[in-house]
Formats: structure tokens, C-alpha cells, sequence
């Protein structure tokens, strides 16, 4: 799955203004053209009189990517239906098409608005202004939130191991902003053994790969483990004990000193 934050650790002014452009949606630039474009598009204009809509591109997109990603992720790539996206926003499937090209393009931009958005919360954390400890801390916690606030993109992300990853392979974007998170994770990993608070020899891939297991199984298998063993962790006290351990754990693996 995903990576972590990043938030631009030692970076430069200039820096910070090339990580926030790399956030931005591959569809920001899309939406800007069709509504620069948008008088001189007939298949738009004829869509938009299908549905009775007002023409606002960018509107149209963002709520046909909203709709999707739960239709998607509550019933797969396969099992997903175009009638329905368009007729849970009111447009038409020839105005989804318009907009995405195919279904498999419609995929492929919800899983990477998914990606975006975590990212672009995350790089609002401001781990570089935090000592490394703390930091990590932080980026833990923030995980844990985001998967237990948003089941859809667990499912998103399940889905897609389904299909062996095929199409976050075709995303550059996808690749782009996972390995400027595992670049951010690495710096303030390196800071933490520079300080030495973190043991050294340490691969970051692996530190996001356990922040990852034990975030995303809390989401991904919280039904089934639920029922098997009546866990009842997701409520109240017990829910901030379990985010309390995951935290616990994933500091005691990267500490230098790994208190009894």
C-alpha cells in the first residue's frame, strides 16, 4: 500500500513549492482546461443537456471521483457499475467517459485522488519543525486516523492488491508521491540516528512497511477479527488503547533503546 508523510524535511522554500505542485490532482490541470475549453466542446455541452447539469467541469469531476471511489471500493473494479456512478451525480455515462475515457481510466484517477489526498494531509504535519521521536510519533498517529476514518481507501487498496497492482504500476503519479514519502520518512529516520535515539541499519521502507501492517490491519480485517474473536476494540477507550499500542510498537522497533 501507501507510504508516509512527507513534509519536506531541510528543504528549501523552493522545495517545499515543488513538493505542493507534485500534490496537486494529475486532474487539476484537465478540470482547468475544459473549463477554459468548455464553450468550444460540443460532446461536453451535449452530455451536460443529457443530465440537465450546469456546466461546471470542474464540479462535475470532483463529484463523479467522490461517487466513485465508494462504488469502487465497496464492489471492485469489476463488480463497479458506470449506470450507477452517473446516476448517484446525475450525469450520463457518455459524460464519465468524456471526462475519464473508460472505465479503467475512471479507476485509475480515483485510486490516485486517494493517494493525493493523504498525501497532501500529510504533508501539512510539519514533521521537520519536530524532533525525531516526536515526529515519528506523529506520522503514526496520522496513520492510524486516516485508515480508521477512511474505509473506502483500505478497500481501494485491497481491491487493487486483487488485481496485483496493475494499475497504480501504470501511475507515474501513484510512484512519484510514494517515493518522495519514503525520501521524508528516511530523513527524519536519519536524524534519529543522528541523535541516537534511533538504532542504526535500518531500511525506512521497512519502517513504513510496519507502520503500514499494523495501521491498515486494524481497517482491513476489523469485521472478520471482530466476529472471530468479539473484539470490540473499535469502540470508546478500547479503540484509544489499541492507537496507543500500535504507536508503542512502532517506536520500540525503531528506538535505540528498547525499554523493557
Amino acid at each position: 500500500m501507501g507510504g508516509h508523510a512527507f513534509c519536506g524535511a531541510g528543504r528549501s522554500a523552493s522545495g517545499q513549492a515543488l513538493i505542493r505542485k507534485r500534490l496537486r490532482s494529475p486532474y487539476t490541470c484537465k478540470m482547468n482546461q475544459l473549463v477554459h475549453f468548455a464553450k468550444s466542446k460540443p460532446a461536453e455541452t451535449d452530455a451536460a443537456k443529457e443530465t440537465g447539469r450546469t456546466n461546471d467541469p470542474a464540479r462535475t469531476m470532483a463529484e463523479i471521483l467522490a461517487v466513485a471511489t465508494h462504488e469502487f471500493a465497496d464492489k471492485g473494479l469489476t463488480g463497479a457499475r458506470i449506470d450507477e456512478i452517473a446516476a448517484a451525480t446525475r450525469t450520463s455515462k457518455r459524460m464519465i467517459y468524456y471526462y475519464f475515457g473508460s472505465k479503467d481510466g475512471l479507476y485509475l484517477a480515483v485510486l490516485e485522488e486517494a493517494y493525493r489526498r493523504m498525501r497532501e494531509i500529510e504533508a501539512d504535519l510539519h514533521l521537520a519543525d519536530l524532533e525525531p521521536l516526536a515526529a515519528l510519533q506523529k506520522l503514526v498517529e496520522f496513520t492510524y486516523d486516516h485508515h480508521r476514518d477512511n474505509e473506502d481507501f483500505i478497500r481501494l487498496v485491497m481491491n487493487e492488491n486483487i488485481q496485483r497492482g496493475d494499475y497504480l504500476r501504470q501511475s507515474k503519479n501513484i510512484q512519484s508521491l510514494n517515493s518522495i514519502a519514503i525520501q521524508s520518512l528516511q530523513a527524519v529516520y536519519a536524524r534519529g540516528v543522528a541523535q541516537g535515539v534511533f538504532r542504526p541499519g535500518l531500511d525506512p521502507v521497512d519502517i513504513h512497511s510496519a507502520i503500514s501492517a499494523f495501521t491498515f490491519f486494524n481497517v482491513s480485517n476489523r469485521h472478520t477479527f471482530g466476529v472471530i474473536f468479539k473484539d470490540k476494540a473499535s469502540l470508546g477507550k478500547a479503540e484509544t488503547l489499541k492507537r496507543q499500542h500500535v504507536v508503542d510498537l512502532i517506536l520500540r522497533f525503531v528506538s535505540h533503546h528498547i525499554p523493557a
